[in-house]
């Protein structure tokens, strides 16, 4: 094991203690009983890739679908061009506004989604360069909130990120009863648990974190509803 991979293994042990004890923790704020710690594939150095960024001239104005059929507002800043398996690949980023500096959100799902891993997406995050070269680690893929309680609001890839490979790296699904097979079979099952609603209306997302105090990159685009 060299040494980048012992600082991930460390963040993950780090973060099992977060969510296990922590007042912002997910499962210690909703009383989620059960933690017994994230799960995870393997560490593999195939998932570890560089990235280069291309930004859009100018930053466009996105709205992402979120779990409880609303709209997450971001601005979507470029496109990240990289390979894996020896197949180009391409991913929206996005910034989530004010709060957050300068740190992107790159939401993503691919071949294991609804399967190993939770069915609407993952995440990753990144900061911002002036290089705009990346290393884009998928061992650093985290599960959004609404992984684990109907209590957090999230924002869900775009189909344009969807990835025709299978991603067998960073963190898997929370549960399989938890686990619905996309983003709108998520949607419809928190519609079949709760009341009709007002129809849905764009907002700003929240950042939330969803990593330990130790500088660990482990950042969740949700709000807490």
């Amino acid at each position: 094991m060299d040494d980048y991979q012992r600082e991930v293994e460390t963040e993950r042990r780090m973060k099992d203690e977060f969510m296990a004890h922590h007042p912002e923790s997910p499962f210690v704020a909703e009383r989620v009983y059960g933690f017994a710690g994230l799960r995870y594939f393997p560490f593999s150095k195939e998932f570890r890739v560089v990235a280069r960024l291309e930004r859009r001239p100018e930053p466009e104005e996105a709205y992402l679908r979120t779990n409880r059929d609303g709209q997450a507002e971001m601005r979507h800043i470029g496109d990240l061009s990289f390979e894996l398996r020896g197949r180009p690949m391409r991913l929206r980023v996005y910034h989530a506004g004010a709060g957050v500096g300068g740190s992107v959100f790159v939401p993503f799902r691919d071949l294991t989604s609804g399967r190993d891993t939770y069915g609407p997406g993952r995440y990753l995050t990144l900061d911002l360069n002036e290089e705009d070269v990346y290393d884009l680690d998928f061992n650093r893929a985290f599960n959004p909130y609404c992984a684990y309680t109907d209590a957090f609001e999230c924002g869900f890839p775009p189909a344009e990120n969807d990835l025709p490979v299978a991603v067998r790296a960073g963190e898997k699904v929370w549960s399989a009863a938890r686990n619905p097979r996309t983003p709108s079979s998520a949607v419809l099952a928190i519609r079949l648990t709760r009341a009709p609603a007002a129809p849905p209306r764009a907002r700003a997302a929240r950042t939330s974190t969803a990593r330990p105090r130790s500088g660990a990159r482990r950042r969740a685009t949700a709000k807490k509803r």
